[in-house]
C-alpha cells in the first residue's frame, strides 16, 4: 500500500514528464480535469499527535480487508501551470494499458 499523497505525487510525477514531451512534440494535447477513484484503508496511529494517514490499497488486496475500514474516494484535479495559471499541454507515448 502506499498513502494517498505519495499516488497524487506520483502522478504529478508523470504529468511533468507529459508537459516536457508536449514542449518538443508537433501534436499536444490541452489536459483537462483528471479524475482519480482509489480504495483506500484509513489508519490511525497511536500517538500523541492521533495523525490519520490513508493508505491507497492495491488492486485485489481490498479481499483482506473488512467492508468497515475500506473506503472509497473520487477526486478531480484542475491542473495548473504555475507560472501562467493556465492548463498544461500534454504529450508523449502511449503507456501500455493506456485508453
Amino acid at each position: 500500500m502506499i498513502e494517498l499523497a505519495e499516488m497524487i505525487a506520483q502522478l504529478r510525477g508523470e504529468l511533468a514528464t507529459a508537459m516536457a514531451a508536449a514542449e518538443r512534440d508537433e501534436l499536444r494535447f490541452e489536459l483537462g480535469a483528471v479524475e482519480l477513484e482509489a480504495e483506500f484503508a484509513v489508519q490511525r496511529t497511536g500517538t500523541a499527535d492521533g495523525r490519520i494517514r490513508f493508505w491507497v490499497v492495491e488492486a485485489g488486496a481490498s479481499a483482506q480487508q473488512t467492508a468497515s475500514n475500506t473506503h472509497r474516494v473520487h477526486l478531480t484535479l484542475q491542473p495548473r501551470v504555475r507560472a501562467t495559471g493556465e492548463p498544461p499541454y500534454v504529450a508523449g507515448d502511449q503507456s501500455p494499458r493506456e485508453r
